[in-house]
């Protein structure tokens, strides 16, 4: 098939689904042509290397990347996130128009919801099929942020995206939401059900696999012999990362807690710890991916934090697939799905989001377990990720879904 895929975030920008996809599908015969960005994300700024000018392409015939300039901006400005999101919106459109030309079918990678721009006019001009790879719940991702402001402005806003997703979902042709509960939502949202299917998302494979425990890795976070809970990733106003400082300062001498990451939130959750004389909390700040594994190994337990607000019930964060796949257990404080499938897979424990008692208990019975009890988690955990979460069979799912907006045409 000739598929394009239209994804503002893209390697090497840690864009693990769009980047795995358009690799594989290429490896597997495939002629992909990706529409994207410079790369400027997390830190909002160009990489190095990177120039921002028209018509830059990467790759060869098998897999080509477009690059489109974008105006870089990843701070808690609403104003300036708006310019980001709106720009790559305009310039993939204008791009698309000679670029995709010929594509049999177009996925999208959402959020954000703009990136679809895009694909919605190659469907509108050549009737080109749009598949929407739905990873984050608008618009409430939107307006349960910072950037939004409360009253007259925030309800506009909240109008304003619900009526475009309403819209951007009935054009899709077809729907891949990373949750059942997600693929719900999207179904009451005005999804036609026929046309949503949900496909769990996979983790950076070239990065995290099981690593042996080394010395190196746990004096890098300052182990000291007793259960040590990690949180890697974004700290941000979604995952209320001041709930577990506080659920770890009332058990000073039972564990320690390991903040791996940076975000909007990193700061007041600095000034908690110091206010509370946590000092069984340590911050390690922001590390390379390719020291992820390794510092995974070296702790007990990966904790998963989100909010209680129901768009995020079908959120399956990446930090869970990329515990898993280390084979590492996880420690979940969150409603939904990813509740769902922590308990039932039996790969670690959960707990009710916000709840600072709640996840005091599952911290001391996380401390309280055996090395064996631990280790059968840790088997259970990676047979978990290959099974269901894996990017050959993520990929499998999203090919077939390829494959049939394409009508079964697959070229020889």
């Amino acid at each position: 098939m000739r598929i394009g895929i239209v994804s503002q975030f893209y390697p090497p920008e840690p864009a693990v689904i769009p980047g795995g996809l358009a690799r594989e599908l290429a490896n597997r015969g495939h002629e992909v042509r990706v529409l994207t960005a410079f790369p400027n994300y997390p830190d909002g700024r160009i990489y190095p290397g990177y120039r921002q000018r028209w018509g830059v392409r990467e790759g060869g015939p098998q897999l080509s990347v477009r690059r489109v300039p974008i105006y870089p901006s990843h701070d808690g400005s609403a104003l300036r996130r708006a310019g980001n999101f709106l720009s790559y919106s305009v310039s993939s459109s204008a791009a698309g128009l000679r670029y995709l030309a010929g594509v049999e079918a177009i996925y999208v990678y959402h959020p954000p919801a703009t990136a679809a721009s895009a694909a919605i006019l190659s469907r509108v001009l050549r009737g080109t099929p749009l598949l929407l790879h739905v990873q984050d719940i608008w618009p409430e991702s939107v307006t349960a942020s910072s950037m939004v402001p409360d009253g007259l402005v925030g309800r506009l806003v909240d109008r304003t995206l619900a009526g475009g997703m309403r819209r951007l979902y009935r054009c899709a042709d077809a729907i891949v939401a990373l949750s059942p509960a997600m693929g719900q939502l999207l179904v009451e949202r005005g999804a036609d059900p026929e046309r949503v299917r949900v496909v769990l998302n996979w983790a950076n494979e070239d990065l995290f696999q099981p690593r042996p425990t080394t010395v190196a890795a746990r004096t890098a976070i300052g182990y000291r012999g007793r259960c040590t809970v990690m949180f890697a990733g974004n700290m941000g106003p979604f995952q209320r990362i001041d709930i577990a400082v506080r659920a770890a300062a009332a058990l000073p001498d039972l564990i320690d807690l390991v903040l791996v990451g940076s975000g909007t939130e990193e700061r007041s959750v600095r000034r908690l710890a110091e206010e509370l004389g946590a000092t069984n909390v340590r911050f390690l700040g922001r590390r390379r991916p390719d020291e992820m594994a390794d510092l995974y190994a070296a702790a007990d337990f990966q904790l998963v934090m989100l909010r209680d607000l129901p768009a995020l019930r079908g959120t399956v964060p990446s930090k869970l697939q990329a515990a898993l796949a280390c084979g590492r257990p996880v420690l979940v404080a969150a409603r939904g799905d990813v509740a769902t499938l922590v308990e039932s897979a039996q790969v670690g424990l959960t707990c009710l989001p916000e709840d600072v008692p709640a996840l005091v208990n599952i911290f001391v019975a996380a401390a309280g377990m055996g090395e064996s009890e631990r280790s059968a988690l840790s088997r259970r955990a990676r047979l978990l990720y290959q099974e269901r979460m894996s990017r050959r069979a993520g990929v499998d799912q999203l090919e077939d879904v390829l494959t049939k907006l394409c009508g079964g045409r697959v070229r020889s």
